[in-house]
């Protein structure tokens, strides 16, 4: 097969059969991506840590795998693999021109599934913002409106993914990082279970549990088939989730039966506005859904509409950046200071020492036991909750200021104020593109099922991917 658009137009899925036929080889696809993000990426500032050569090297004997001799990109956050640049977003660690000194768990896996990376995508320091401005590398930019963000964190990712750079590639979720930017850049992001993808051999309950680990995609089969290459816990987790019935790829295609489903268009307890596109996009999956046979009706965890919850996730947070900056300090041996980071991160790490331990445990407590009250109305009948994945549209770059960081902090929380509450309950979530603006936008509707049950989402997205596809819509940057 020729290397052009109406192959990098294949998910990669499709992409590895075309492999194991041997209709294409890994070499060619890996230089193909290759090609597409010397193309684009000046316009998009999506990969920031290229390893070409290296990645030339794998593809000429590719693992066996799922995947196998497929490129993708690693998000620069968590994730580390052995020998390549790892930052974070962070200048003072950037400075040091630090290179990791062995894979994660995680990376093993992608390697075991056969995918070859060929390079790492731009995040925000830390991930701390849903949108993708480091000051360190400089703003992503969304391939549908280059003047506005991709989403964050893990907006680098979602942006070579949706510009057809690579077929799929890594991200991360403490509060919608997987999610807001699927849903600003027209693709498909779940944010699996907690506990569902190791955060081994570095982590256990980071930031209370609330970050979570899985990929961008164009498609519901991929999301599903690279879970099932992913998941599973390593020795020693803190918790994980329970074994799914079969492979989740199986359950593409797989009826869902007649589900009871639960709309929420407002933000829980009108926090912020919704923008009238997010509450259209939202009724108009909410007719398709009656329309394959499913009780759909205005229902939601009444509990999200109590005053508190972004206190005490707030506190997560801060306490999350005063221990991801500690984490640097013993990695490297070198202290880390103001002047090494961002003004948003440094006030988060001050914010949090003043926080007393007896305190950080009783802001963890409060969201478990509202994690408890929003899972009984899962319990209490309902199978799935329909929301906006986000508030608004995509949005403006700099619409989070750098320079001013209480107005950043809390414009980023109204950002989250659907996704971040099943970060705290572990809840699986997925952002699917159903919906464009006239202008032509993308507007992600996010569908959330109990804990463990990914294989209900899988089946319920790949029913609705079926009856309204959205493979047809490129944006204006494409390979």
């Amino acid at each position: 097969m020729t290397i052009g658009a109406e192959l990098f137009a294949l998910d990669a899925t499709a992409q590895a059969e075309l492999v194991r036929r041997q209709e294409v080889s890994a070499l060619e696809l890996v230089d193909g991506a290759i090609a597409s993000i010397e193309r684009l990426d000046g316009r998009l500032n999506a990969v920031i840590h290229r390893r070409f050569e290296q990645a030339r090297a794998e593809a000429l004997a590719p693992r066996a795998g799922a995947f196998a001799g497929l490129p993708f990109l690693v998000k620069d956050l968590i994730a580390h693999s052995q020998g390549d640049a790892f930052h974070e977003g962070i200048r003072g660690v950037a400075g040091q021109a630090y290179r990791a000194r062995a894979d994660s768990a995680l990376i093993r896996r992608f390697r075991q599934a056969g995918l070859i990376c060929v390079g790492r995508t731009n995040t925000p320091e830390l991930g701390l913002v849903p949108t993708t401005e480091p000051a360190l590398y400089g703003p992503t930019r969304n391939p549908w409106d280059l003047a506005r963000s991709p989403g964050g964190s893990s907006g680098g990712s979602a942006a070579a993914v949706a510009a057809r750079m690579v077929p799929l590639a890594h991200g991360n979720d403490g509060g919608g990082s997987i999610r807001v930017p699927a849903s600003c850049c027209g693709l498909v992001g779940l944010k699996p279970t907690r506990g569902r993808v190791s955060l081994a051999p570095d982590f256990g309950d980071l930031a209370g549990g609330i970050v979570h680990e899985h990929v961008l995609t164009r498609s519901v089969r991929d999301t599903a088939a690279l879970l099932d290459c992913v998941a599973g816990p390593e020795p020693g987790e803190p918790y994980f989730a329970p074994a799914p019935p079969r492979a989740f790829a199986d359950e593409v295609g797989h009826d869902p039966g007649r589900l009871r489903i639960g709309v929420m268009t407002s933000a829980p307890g009108g926090f912020t506005d919704v923008h009238e596109e997010c509450r259209a996009a939202v009724a108009d999956t909410g007719r398709l859904l009656a329309g394959c046979g499913h009780e759909v009706e205005d229902a939601h965890p009444l509990v999200m509409d109590e005053a508190g919850f972004a206190h005490h996730f707030g506190v997560l947070f801060q306490a999350f950046a005063h221990f991801a900056l500690g984490w640097w300090q013993r990695e490297t041996g070198h202290a880390l200071g103001r002047e090494d980071v961002e003004p948003l991160t440094w006030f988060l790490v001050e914010a949090a020492a003043r926080i007393p331990a007896a305190d950080y445990l009783a802001s963890l407590e409060w969201l478990h036991a509202y994690s408890r009250r929003v899972a009984a109305w899962w319990a209490g009948g309902f199978d799935l909750l329909l929301t906006p994945t986000l508030p608004h549209l995509p949005l403006p770059l700099g619409s989070y200021p750098a320079a001013e960081p209480r107005r950043a902090a809390v414009a980023a929380i109204k950002t989250v104020t659907f996704t971040a509450p099943f970060n705290v309950t572990g809840q699986p979530a997925i952002s699917l593109p159903l919906h464009w603006t006239a202008e032509g936008l993308p507007v992600g509707v996010q569908l959330v099922a109990a804990y463990g049950r990914e294989d209900l989402l899988i089946r319920i997205a790949s029913q609705i991917e079926i009856a309204r596809p959205w493979t047809r819509h490129r944006p204006p940057v494409c390979a």
